[in-house]
């Protein structure tokens, strides 16, 4: 995992920077389905790093599965801190 954020931090660092800018504009979930959309992309997201953990696929296309994973994570991370700046602002 540390060759992986030795690698790969340029992408984390920009995956969570988009997170950051997308967060602030739309803000939190409002109504129940973008909620419901919301909670659907978090467990994808918890899929997507039970397979990066358990290592099911090896090689060149693990280390994919496992970088998608953690830029997925990041930009995640900053949609939420995103939106939960925006909400502290208003």
């Amino acid at each position: 995992m540390l060759l992986l954020a030795s690698v790969a931090w340029p992408g984390l660092l920009a995956a969570l920077l988009i997170g950051l800018g997308t967060g602030f504009w739309a803000g939190p979930p409002a109504g129940r389905l973008p909620r419901l959309a919301a909670l659907l992309v978090v467990i994808l997201a918890l899929a997507c790093l039970a397979t990066a953990l358990a290592g099911l696929v090896p090689g060149r296309e693990g280390f994919r599965v496992e970088s998608a994973a953690a830029m997925l994570a990041a930009y995640l991370a900053g949609c939420g801190l995103g939106g939960l700046s925006r909400r502290a602002q208003s």
